[in-house]
């Protein structure tokens, strides 16, 4: 593959969709409030008439104000359910792919919350369109928080779904949250790895350090306006038919109907152009061995040029662990195409896992039969 610096890496939106973007329009710089008033109720998906759904807020540890779907099955009973916290792709929203996932997972039993992450969406957080390792890590752990406080969930049955980009900070998180009792994640990025030394590790470290020395630069120029600059190479208007196969997916899933939408960065903003400087020197990944012994269920395209994120992390990781690879699909298929997103395989993940009763993550391990599959 062409070596693509951290450069464009970082200017094309702190990546992982990296080229999902779009340049910024006026309808961009509105004010929060009139973008989430002029974009309620718009989906990406149709509302299933198995599931209800919530708009709730709740706040994370840093008190930013984070806006969530609460999806539950309508025929729930009275017994607390086990319950999963689902965000990303990076710089989508709940209307977007994981509103899409949590409906799915409702429909067969879960309570299932979508988030915006900070600083993002309908979520608070300013300045607007920033990411942050640690702060979208934390993101993880207070919809943890928040559902463990509702009385229709219970709280020792609680997993995470990542998307992408989150999906690294969703590992982050049940690293150090040990109420997360598993972890599946689809079409993964790890976006500290990818922004420090980019695609396939290519990077060299003089790129490395001009990238820095220009980010670096870039903060007096925005501590001098008083507000972050944007990047400015996102996807473009139209294509042009030379871009990458990759670049054509994300196009078109973000700026068709099939996937747009007005409060998505990636569809409709900007990142930061200096969101990438926390993110190079704050490795995602680092404990995810400490996982184990919960499980970790690692889902990713055949031909997704995002594959080898996931199978990295299935060697890092610890067991009860399991790589399952989709035939056919390429990275953008898992955040939508519902032939193609292994949905029942997640429910037998999370229903094995997520169990009710006294059982080890061990012997569920033993009785799932799930480590060292591939």
């Amino acid at each position: 593959m062409k070596r693509i610096t951290l450069l464009a890496l970082t200017s094309l939106m702190i990546l992982e969709q990296a080229y999902a973007q779009t340049k910024q329009s006026v309808k961009s710089r509105k004010t929060k409030t009139m973008i989430e008033t002029e974009n309620k109720g718009h989906y990406t998906f149709q509302l299933s008439d198995k599931v209800t759904r919530q708009t709730v807020t709740y706040q994370n540890r840093y008190g930013i104000s984070i806006s969530a779907d609460l999806y539950l099955p309508k025929n729930r009973g009275s017994e607390p359910l086990a319950a999963l916290a689902i965000s990303g792709p990076f710089g989508a929203v709940k209307e977007q792919s994981s509103g899409r996932y949590a409906q799915a997972m409702a429909e067969r039993g879960f309570a299932a919350l979508a988030f915006d992450p900070s600083y993002t969406g309908e979520s608070s957080g300013e300045p607007r369109h920033v990411a942050s390792p640690d702060i979208n890590t934390e993101d993880f752990s207070a919809a943890v928080d928040f559902l463990g406080l509702q009385p229709s969930v219970d709280r020792n049955r609680i997993g995470i779904i990542g998307i992408c980009g989150y999906a690294g900070m969703a590992l982050n998180a049940v690293a150090v949250d040990k109420r997360v009792k598993a972890v599946a994640t689809t079409s993964m990025y790890d976006m500290s790895r990818v922004m420090a030394k980019g695609y396939f590790d290519k990077l060299t470290s003089e790129e490395r350090t001009k990238t820095l020395e220009q980010m670096s630069q870039q903060r007096w120029v925005d501590a001098e306006k008083g507000t972050p600059a944007p990047s400015t190479n996102n996807l473009p208007e139209k294509l042009q038919g030379n871009e990458p196969q990759f670049v054509v997916d994300y196009f078109n899933y973000y700026k068709t109907p099939r996937g747009f939408h007005p409060n998505s960065i990636n569809s409709n903003g900007a990142w930061a152009a200096t969101s990438p400087l926390s993110f190079m020197n704050m490795p995602l990944l680092t404990y995810i061995k400490e996982i184990s012994p919960r499980p970790v269920l690692l889902i990713a395209g055949e031909k997704a040029h995002s594959r080898y994120f996931s199978e990295d992390a299935y060697k890092a990781a610890a067991e009860p662990k399991e790589l399952l690879i989709i035939p056919n699909a390429n990275h953008v298929d898992l955040y939508d195409q519902t032939n193609l997103i292994p949905f029942d395989k997640l429910t037998l993940f999370f229903n094995e896992y997520l169990k009710a009763g006294k059982s080890s993550p061990k012997e569920k391990a033993a009785a799932y039969g799930t480590a060292n599959r591939e």
